[in-house]
């Protein structure tokens, strides 16, 4: 029983994240320093131009050593945008693993973009192991909490409005679980700083 959700429901789930982590591709990552590729595509050019951008998370495997994701800005890439009917935010960060391997992470957060502080912001996480084709989602907004979510102070670097950066500090109290076995991987916890494109930004 995969948390209650039919095998149905959970290969919908995964179609439905896919296609919203390609729609961000799809758009050139414009987060400040320079105009590149799709991340599903592109070899690694660094996050914020202000250099300042990361990725910290603790992944616990049932079955497995525990993984520390401590991505520093010029090893990753992020980009980020606003959710499908006003939903809120979704911000999503790729880089290597130490296997070699690389790892996808989409945070969406049921927050407005121009608020400057949002807190015990309710958040959707997946990740995704792209080298291995396995994908971890926690399905929901009901198990992650977001402690802090603040709007950073518009960076000289960046010269296009709708490009704001996110300060971001959070945990989970329920697993993510793998499709289509039900696996749980717990993302104990988690902060970063990224970016999201905010297209009704003026």
């Amino acid at each position: 029983m995969l948390s209650g959700l039919s095998s149905v429901l959970w290969v919908a789930l995964i179609v439905v994240t896919m296609l919203a982590v390609r729609g961000l591709a799809a758009r050139p990552l414009t987060s400040g320093r320079k105009t590149v590729s799709s991340p599903a595509t592109a070899l690694p050019t660094g996050c914020l131009a202000s250099g300042d951008g990361y990725l910290r998370m603790r992944l616990r495997h049932a079955d497995a050593p525990d993984e520390d994701i401590d991505w520093k800005n010029a090893e990753m890439e992020c980009d980020g945008g606003l959710r499908p009917g006003g939903a809120g935010m979704r911000m999503v960060f790729a880089g290597p693993l130490p296997d070699g391997h690389r790892l996808r992470v989409v945070f969406g957060a049921t927050a407005a973009p121009d608020v400057a502080v949002s807190r015990d912001v309710p958040t959707n996480i997946t990740v995704i192991y792209e080298d291995e084709q396995q994908v971890f989602s926690t399905a929901g907004d009901n198990k992650c909490t977001m402690d802090a979510l603040t709007l950073q102070p518009r960076d000289a670097a960046v010269t296009d409005r709708r490009m704001k950066h996110y300060l971001a500090r959070g945990f989970c109290l329920a697993a993510a679980t793998r499709v289509p076995d039900g696996k749980a991987l717990l993302i104990d916890r988690f902060d970063f700083l990224g970016v999201v494109f905010d297209e009704n930004a003026h």
